[in-house]
């Protein structure tokens, strides 16, 4: 019996190297037929934003071309994903599948559903994991539950072998004759009108890009990094976030690289700064973990009590913050990064996010559904844990009374003005003394096209601790 071969599905692991799924449905025999099946209705309350589609669209095409270059090309499809594997096992003749795993609650559900049901017509369903370290069902308490402090769970895993990263094939077969497939452009991913520039002037999507990334931030940033990681005006961190979200490159891949340049490279603080980016590594694994085992933080507080915290509805200081328009530098500077680039600073993520849920009392749900459209590396996990951790409604959040002076921070990490003179031009030319609070320079040498501060600090600090203290009154 001729072996009909094995559709492998690509999701969330747009690669070549070191992607499980693919190494299994080669090692199964016959051809693989690659399939990418555009299905976002089937991300719940989550599509993919505008920022995401922009770069899914060339991670797509890197894909597709990496096939090619071993045989084969990438299958382009529009769902139902379950509906649209039982059209393409009715024109290959498969009865195989493999894909790797996800962790999103939409796309479990979708997985399972999808997998139950091709089992039950007898297909072969292999599911690997090529997204994350440790699986996290296979982390839990002494008592037998998550974990939801970070360091007890990194202190559970850090030891943990994460096996070798797999080679890519050479020669991946392709089915005879290829399945018909849609053109990238039918995925409509780009924008209609093309707001993309500062995109592709930012990033190199695909797996190249995120080798590249990995190269320059270990050969020049990473002894650094417990240092400079804080400072946004100097490039001291490795910005693998969109890769690693898209799959271009697997976290195992990441830590084996820098396990071994720290291994080799004997220069002052790089076994140091090795430790700290591993750290940060798992940090994105505990995201992922966080939710996995609690599905409903997207839309709900982990902390249950926060459900009654009595949020602000204010449309124009939302805008003003979307717009970078708030009259605090730091603030501004950063939401002005993030509509350029489609990326901000971590350190100025956590400064802005303060600045809307605690500042402004406005949701962190409005901030994550803004973030989640805009960033290049928008991603459930990182975004849910990182606005629930600034809102202090989340797993080993920061507390509520922990507010950011916006103030302070730009002087702390941007010391020499060069993030805000960067993101803020009509700044550029104000006294380093005055940058970071240009309401206080002398009327003759304010920026008439900078906005004066939305809301006052001090002001804005009392008014969120009573926030606070009401709601835990009721």
């Amino acid at each position: 019996m001729t072996n009909a071969g094995t559709i492998l599905w690509f999701r969330q692991d747009l690669r070549i190297a070191d992607n499980p799924a693919l190494v299994a449905a080669v090692r199964r025999g016959g051809p693989v037929t690659p399939v990418y099946i555009g299905t976002p209705d089937e991300e719940g309350a989550w599509p993919p934003g505008a920022a995401s589609r922009w770069w899914l669209h060339q991670s797509l095409a890197a894909l597709d071309a990496a096939l090619r270059a071993r045989g084969n090309r990438l299958i382009l499809r529009r769902g139902p994903s379950l509906e649209t594997i039982r059209a393409m096992g009715r024109e290959t003749g498969c009865r195989a599948i493999c894909w790797n795993r996800r962790y999103e609650p939409a796309a479990v559900a979708r997985d399972a559903a999808v997998a139950r049901a091709l089992k039950d017509e007898g297909w072969d369903v292999v599911i690997s994991n090529g997204s994350l370290l440790v699986e996290p069902e296979g982390v839990l308490t002494g008592q037998g539950r998550p974990y939801q402090v970070f360091t007890p769970f990194w202190k559970a895993v850090r030891d943990r072998d994460v096996g070798e990263t797999l080679s890519a094939p050479d020669i991946i077969p392709a089915p005879r004759p290829l399945p018909a497939s849609a053109a990238l452009a039918a995925l409509a991913l780009e924008p209609t009108v093309d707001w993309a520039e500062g995109l592709r002037e930012t990033w190199t999507p695909g797996p190249d890009g995120a080798n590249a990334a990995l190269r320059l931030f270990l050969e020049e940033a990473v002894a650094d990094y417990p240092e400079k990681r804080d400072i946004p005006g100097e490039r001291g961190t490795a910005r693998l976030s969109p890769h690693l979200h898209f799959g271009e490159i697997s976290p195992r891949a990441v830590l084996h690289a820098i396990q071994q340049h720290a291994a080799l490279d004997s220069a002052p603080g790089v076994l140091r700064g090795a430790e700290a980016v591993l750290r940060q590594l798992y940090w994105r694994e505990f995201a992922h973990y966080l939710l996995y085992h609690f599905p409903h933080t997207p839309e709900r507080p982990l902390r249950p009590e926060f459900a009654r915290f009595p949020w602000r509805k204010d449309p124009a200081a939302l805008r003003a913050w979307q717009r970078g328009r708030t009259g605090y530098p730091l603030v501004d500077a950063g939401m002005r990064e993030l509509r350029r680039t489609g990326w901000m600073h971590n350190r100025v993520r956590m400064a802005a996010a303060s600045f809307l849920v605690k500042h402004l009392l406005i949701s962190w749900l409005e901030g994550a559904r803004w973030f989640w459209d805009t960033l290049v590396d928008a991603d459930l996990a990182n975004n849910t844990f990182g606005w629930q951790w600034t809102a202090g409604c989340g797993a080993d959040a920061a507390p509520y009374f922990r507010i950011f002076n916006p103030v302070l921070q730009g002087r702390r990490f941007d010391p020499d003005g060069a993030y805000v003179r960067k993101w803020l031009p009509e700044l550029a030319g104000l006294p380093q003394r005055f940058l970071h609070e240009p309401w206080s320079a002398p009327p003759d040498q304010r920026a008439a096209a900078y906005p004066p501060p939305i809301v006052e600090h001090a002001a804005a600090r009392h008014r969120a601790l009573e926030a606070y203290a009401a709601m835990r009154t009721l």
